[in-house]
């Protein structure tokens, strides 16, 4: 079975972050977020990965992932372009799966227990497709199945005002080559996007069984800034306590703390896990990094209290105030103006930005 990484898209709930670069690069624990694809795929035995860019970030992400080999795989890329829906995404894969079943995961998903079970549980000469779903509180936000007690798909609404459950979509799916035939035959949606629920829906109006896999553990979309936090605390929830930085005498080092083997904490300096620290960051005497917080490489913190905040990375924080549940791009400056002494700031600061509080 081949792999098919959706890595297209704008970004635009990510702004200002994604304005300079791809949101399946934006950082969760210090990893960004389509690394958490690729290793997903591969535990479950793809290792042949099909990357489909569109216009945006095309060059960072080929950059980023190289030939696959990093990873263990062996990544071939495909141009999207103009980014005219998920069904139409697929569709551009059509040459690279040729006759085999794939599996399709969004790249900017993240999934606990991946998607194994899921590529398991789909057999060809049975189903048409097979589809990741989980419970959600507000269906009529997504793409909703109709499951019967046996776990077959009867219908697939999109963003319905009347959900027929609270199964919703969530990004995975597995697909035998039937579906490029059926989504060569789409119609656009209202929002003029080929729809890859309107694909799925096809397949069953045509004859097709569809497969579903009700989903445990958590699932996360990383497209907004409260997502991206959301998914670093639990990430960071799972991980182990790992100091191989300097540690030096006087700071007070509590819980989970993953500390890279370039990375200092300073006399003085309090951190409180879970936290996340790369290579080539400072905390200094002063500093206070409490939990669910991850700083990216080459990073200088002096003197701020931060918490459940992910700072990208190259950046320099010398406020003398807090931040709290905020996002801060790489390369920032986030400081504190004469005589300010700001209270909790949540925040979502762009690549290069300069801010004085």
């Amino acid at each position: 079975m081949r792999g098919v990484l959706l890595s297209g898209g704008t970004g635009s709930r990510l702004r200002p972050i994604t304005h300079t670069g791809p949101k399946q690069l934006v950082p969760v624990a210090n990893k960004p977020v389509i690394e958490y694809a690729i290793e997903d795929l591969k535990a479950a035995g793809v290792t042949e990965i099909g990357v489909v860019l569109g216009h945006k970030g095309r060059e960072e992400i080929q950059e980023l992932l190289g030939d696959g080999s990093k990873y263990g795989v062996d990544i071939t890329y495909i141009v999207q372009g103009n980014p005219l829906g998920l069904a139409h995404a697929v569709g551009c894969a059509r040459e690279f799966v040729d006759d085999s079943d794939f599996v399709v995961y969004l790249g900017d998903n993240m999934l606990r227990h991946g998607v194994s079970d899921l590529i398991e549980s789909f057999q060809s000469d049975e189903y048409g497709a097979g589809i990741a779903l989980q419970e959600v509180s507000n269906p009529e936000a997504f793409g909703v199945a109709d499951v019967d007690d046996q776990g077959t798909v009867k219908r697939l609404v999109e963003k319905p005002d009347d959900p027929p459950s609270n199964l919703a979509l969530i990004g995975m799916y597995v697909f035998s080559p039937a579906v490029f035939d059926v989504i060569e035959d789409l119609e656009p949606s209202w929002r003029g996007e080929l729809e890859i629920t309107d694909a799925i829906q096809s397949l069953l109006e045509n004859g097709y069984e569809i497969d579903s896999h009700v989903v445990t553990g958590w699932w996360k979309d990383t497209g907004k800034p409260e997502d991206i936090l959301e998914a670093n605390r639990l990430v960071l929830e799972d991980a182990e306590r790992s100091l191989r930085g300097t540690v030096e005498d006087g700071a007070e080092i509590r819980g989970k703390v993953q500390l890279a083997k370039s990375a200092t904490i300073e006399s003085g300096a309090v951190v409180r896990g879970p936290v996340s620290i790369a290579d080539d960051v400072t905390i200094e005497d002063g500093s206070y990094v409490g939990p669910y917080t991850s700083i990216g490489e080459n990073t200088r913190i002096a003197g701020p209290h931060i918490e459940n905040t992910v700072i990208v990375g190259e950046s320099e924080v010398t406020t003398n105030g807090r931040i709290i549940d905020s996002l801060i791009g790489r390369a920032a400056q986030v400081e504190s103006a004469e005589g300010m002494l700001p209270e909790g700031r949540r925040m979502v600061v762009g690549e290069n930005s300069q801010l004085h509080l």
